[in-house]
């Protein structure tokens, strides 16, 4: 239960993570001619008006373009005591699951050197097996085998977890070997059904990359990656190499009036632990666009790089899906292959645009992921803006099938089988409601956005500009049913979203939460009061302990709302948000003994209670105990205590 305290506040931990022609009837717009300086004098602008609205103290960008860095260029300091400046060539800053894209690469020249195939069972290339079945209750039975071609779709099918991605102290970053063993996330789906980001999906395709190659993983990437393409101020390595300790950002936080410093963050290397500067990740996007090459140094070839930009799974051909490893989505018109990468204190975008040959990288601390996209957005309706949308039509019928999507709906990328499972009911949540019309209204990352059916079961934002969204700008939703028989919601890019039974939704359950705790709670206070005026009257004591009989069916109950009420204390006092990490402090680091054997003892402890608590509910009415106002009082408590448990049960508490 100390993952379920720690977890309920994690609303932060993660985040940031979309259409094609639609019978639009569109217009031109002009654009600005795309120049070092024109850029320079426009980012300069753009930029200092976030970092100010958003409190940003360093920010690094490079944009690239045919083949040139047009701008590689930092922005406030890398060091706040010191007032050293970033350096766009030096200043190093974590760029989270946007490390990503060199795993993928790493995997593409194993596969080059036919060392790697995409579609054989991950199980051939491995020192341990995974097993081929599904492992969730709900959907139990065999299972394709994962290849790497589902790693890179974020396909494989694994559930997913949101706590205990970072921790604040080497002691506790496992190594690689024993990560990808003993940190396996439950099969879930059958591999190839629904796109489910999955951060242990790369970590093991990294493993892969070091058995295969024979070398530590960040030794492969730094022999055959940087080296190659001179990113001589990039490590994978955790904590940072003596030789490039100087040139690490220190990341802040703007809290009550001041930059508060954080501390190095740690997570498993293939998913999210490179460092970079802005000019190292240009020479990254050149090569990129310019077929595997930089100058005189080739990382890819020319086909494989094709091959990486060709999209290899989507929901529906009206979405953008996955790539090789790219996240594909569709900004101003634009087919764009990107990343975003998040740590607690950094975030981070990497845009490539093969056809207009542009490439963007961004990254900074102390901000926010929508801070990158609206820098980039704003970026690209300057010089290459999109095509202003005039009218669509809706379909027949569409209120009639609008009203079949309303509900809430879960993201896909989630806990199944632990107590993460809670984390559904804040986290990636969508909210889908009709009106008179018949248009969706879709509130999604805190926006609402009405959208118009264009085909049956696929809708298109109204919204004008861009909005929101793991996978690009939540342009088009389109409906259907995933592998337990669920309504979905599929978006752009690795994200896809199940919607919630009516016993499942974040209003029931958090309702019955609230309700039971506060009654469970509430009864303590109120014997406590009664006692008291029952010890004032010390006659009626007498009568009471005479008449009433089950003395032990009280104590049990109080025993349970004392039980109760320290659930609730340590709850509240474990999930203090800091200010600077964003999350509560359990959230990464490792709880104590005691504190973890006092959540095991005070959990389990209110279930052994409730089943007591129901014999002796039944005990009341057939022996008799109480007044009639007290028994009921009491079956109700043992009836909360019930809803109690069962919401242990179901959200994977116990």
């Amino acid at each position: 239960m100390d993952k379920l305290k720690r977890l309920v506040c994690c609303v932060l931990i993660i985040s940031c993570m979309l259409l094609q022609d639609i019978n639009l009837k569109t217009v031109s717009a002009s654009s600005t001619s795309l120049g070092a300086m024109d850029v320079e004098v426009f980012l300069d602008t753009l930029i200092g008006q976030k970092m100010t609205e958003f409190n940003i103290p360093n920010l690094t960008v490079s944009v690239v373009y045919d083949g040139e860095i047009l701008l590689a260029k930092g922005y406030g300091y890398s060091d706040y005591d010191t007032k050293e400046p970033v350096d766009t060539e030096k200043t190093l800053f974590r760029i989270g699951s946007t490390s990503k894209l060199l795993t993928w690469t790493a995997i593409m020249q194993l596969v080059e050197q036919g060392k790697l195939d995409l579609d054989r069972d991950v199980n051939e290339y491995l020192d341990f097996e995974i097993p081929n079945r599904i492992e969730y209750k709900g959907n139990k039975g065999e299972a394709e085998p994962i290849t790497l071609r589902h790693l890179m779709s974020h396909t494989p099918g694994f559930e997913d977890y949101m706590t205990d991605v970072f921790s604040l102290s080497e002691e506790n970053l496992i190594p690689l070997a024993r990560y990808v063993r003993e940190e396996r996330p439950a099969r879930v789906f059958n591999p190839g059904e629904v796109s489910a980001y999955s951060n242990y999906g790369t970590s093991l395709a990294g493993y892969i990359v070091q058995v295969v190659s024979g070398v530590p993983f960040a030794q492969y990437i730094e022999e055959n990656i940087y080296a190659p393409l001179g990113m001589k101020n990039s490590t994978f390595r955790q904590p940072v190499p003596n030789d490039l300790q100087d040139n690490l950002s220190k990341a802040y936080r703007y809290v009550n009036g001041e930059f508060r410093e954080g501390k190095f963050e740690f997570v498993s290397e293939p998913a999210g632990s490179m460092s970079s500067s802005g000019l190292d990740m240009a020479k990254f996007m050149l090569a990129y666009l310019q077929g595997g090459q930089y100058e005189e140094a080739s990382i890819l070839k020319e086909e494989t790089v094709q091959k990486m930009f060709a999209e290899q799974y989507t929901h529906h051909p009206l979405l953008d899906g996955m790539a090789h490893g790219f996240i594909k989505a569709t900004f101003n018109g634009r087919h764009t292959f990107h990343h975003p990468g998040g740590t607690m204190l950094y975030d981070t975008g990497l845009y490539l645009i093969p056809d207009e040959q542009v490439g963007f990288f961004i990254s900074h601390s102390g901000g926010n992921p929508l801070v990158n996209i609206e820098i980039f957005q704003g970026f690209l309706d300057r010089y290459f803006p999109s095509e202003e949308i005039i009218a669509l039509e809706p379909t027949e019928a569409m209120g009639k099938r609008s009203s079949e999507f309303v509900g809430e709906y879960y993201q896909n990328r989630r806990s199944f089988t632990t107590v993460d499972a809670f984390l559904s009911l804040m986290i990636g949540l969508i909210r889908v409601e009709t009106d008179n019309e018949g248009y969706l209204l879709v509130t999604h990352l805190g926006e609402s956005n009405r959208f118009i059916e264009v085909e049956p079961g696929v809708y298109h934002n109204l919204r004008e500009g861009g909005s929101h969204d793991y996978g690009g700008g939540f342009r088009t939703i389109v409906f259907g049913t995933d592998s337990m028989g669920k309504t979905m919601l599929m978006t752009d890019g690795p994200m896809s979203y199940s919607k919630a039974e009516w016993y499942e939704t974040s209003g029931l359950t958090f309702l019955l939460l609230i309700s039971s705790v506060l009654f469970i709670v509430g009864s303590l206070l109120y014997w406590g009061i009664k006692a008291l005026i029952i010890k004032i009257r010390k006659k009626e004591v007498e009568q009471l302990v005479k008449t009433k009989g089950s003395i032990l069916a009280m104590r049990v109950a109080a025993l349970q709302s004392v039980l109760t009420f320290v659930f609730l204390v340590t709850f509240i006092l474990e999930g203090e948000i800091n200010p600077v990490y964003g999350l509560p402090t359990p959230a990464y680091t490792q709880p104590s003994l005691l504190s973890s054997l006092i959540d095991v003892i005070v959990s389990y402890s209110i279930v052994l209670v409730t089943g007591v608590m129901v014999y002796f509910s039944l005990a009341s009415w057939i022996k008799g105990y109480w007044k009639l106002v007290t028994r009921m009082h009491y079956t109700f408590f043992a009836m909360f205590s019930v809803i109690l448990t069962w919401i242990f049960y179901f959200w994977n508490v116990i």
